[in-house]
């Protein structure tokens, strides 16, 4: 025991610093929670799609874009306490083929998390968006990041399939 009861034991300090931690990772999660809900309800005006063909999904594992995930599309849904870590969610795009009535379902990954007075935001693995707390008219960057995360999955491979390269090299043929 303290020999003055004004002066702060160290367990009343453990316990304003697990109290601090609680209040920080509930905003973390509450903020993080509403940018990503934004980002899913913003998409399809930024992509000039249908508001279905854009979806809340889990991030990782199987998914179904027609499911309505709500939290569940989050990575908070499965723990049983708050911890103040970035919180992730998928987004997964509905693509119809234009050749038949079959479509294409498309997801990445997001991550955001409080830091200081802003957002930081990563999509899938390209660079870290900045964001302010007040992000309501600052998610351009964002959905960019996203529309450039599903369009270089394919430019990528057609770039691969048309390089000159791979022409003569070495292969199986098919049966």
């Amino acid at each position: 025991m303290a020999d003055n009861p004004a002066t702060p034991t160290r367990y009343d300090e453990l316990k304003k610093a697990i109290r601090d931690y609680g209040t920080a990772a509930f905003q973390n999660l509450l903020r993080s929670k509403t940018l990503g809900e934004a980002v899913i309800g913003g998409l399809h005006d930024y992509l000039g799609c249908d508001e279905k063909c854009v979806a809340g999904v889990p991030f990782e594992g199987p998914f179904d874009p027609r499911q309505d995930y709500g939290e569940a599309a989050f990575s908070f849904s499965k723990r049983e306490i708050i911890v103040l870590e970035p919180v992730r969610f998928g987004i997964s795009l509905i693509v119809g083929n234009v050749e038949d009535s079959g479509a294409l379902w498309l997801r990445t990954s997001v991550s955001a998390e409080v830091s200081g007075e802003r957002f930081d935001i990563y999509v899938a693995e390209q660079p870290v968006i900045h964001a302010p707390l007040a992000f309501e008219s600052a998610l351009g960057p964002v959905f960019e990041a996203i529309y450039e995360e599903f369009l270089s999955i394919f430019e990528i491979e057609t770039r691969e399939f048309n390089d000159e390269r791979f022409r003569s090299g070495i292969g199986f043929v098919p049966k």
